[in-house]
């Protein structure tokens, strides 16, 4: 159960103003929030965070116990890099409003980010890859939603510091992670 509760509240952190969010919030503002959006969105999420806890799962039979800490801690460092540098364009452009667009646009966005770098870390580290999916699935979803729901708080210098914080955070726990492996710490 550690592994379902940590990378929920990770995920929410970690997800907070990426470019999936930003997205799906800029299309709220400019279309006003079309259901399709929100369910398009949540289903990318879905999608991404079982890939997420599939790749876990793959990596969990391959790799032997002492090289998984290692590859988790790499994932998670990876996240927290990913939170701290890439930011998200201010105003998407989106010329043919179609849903199939806006899926490969989210799919694209979130394979690579953050959020799914801390469900497949958290989901190898605590060797529990199926409770980290699902609660990279429930928190995808919550953070597209909210994306939809209240746009306008993306924009805000809070949010942009909250992402940037959990970055830090997350670059941390991986440095820990790492030299607690090899009892530097």
């Amino acid at each position: 159960m550690p592994a379902f509760y940590l990378t929920f509240i990770a995920v929410l952190l970690a997800g907070i103003g990426a470019r999936d969010q930003v997205t799906v919030a800029g299309l709220a503002v400019r279309q006003g929030r079309r259901p399709g959006v929100l369910i398009v969105g949540i289903a990318a999420s879905v999608l991404t965070a079982l890939l997420a806890a599939y790749a876990a799962r793959v990596m969990l039979i391959t790799l032997p116990p002492p090289a998984r800490s290692i590859l988790a801690a790499i994932a998670l460092g990876m996240a927290g890099i990913e939170s701290m540098i890439l930011t998200a364009r201010r105003s998407p452009k989106e010329p043919t409003n179609s849903l199939g667009a806006l899926a490969i646009v989210l799919l694209a966005h979130q394979v690579t980010d953050a959020a799914r770098f801390v469900v497949f870390g958290l989901g190898v580290g605590l060797a529990g890859p199926g409770p980290a999916g699902a609660a990279g699935a429930l928190g995808g979803a919550l953070l597209i939603a909210f994306a939809w729901a209240r746009p306008h708080l993306l924009e805000t210098a809070a949010a942009r510091r909250t992402r940037r914080g959990a970055g830090c955070v997350l670059v941390g726990v991986a440095l820990v992670m790492f030299l607690r492996r090899f009892d530097l710490l």
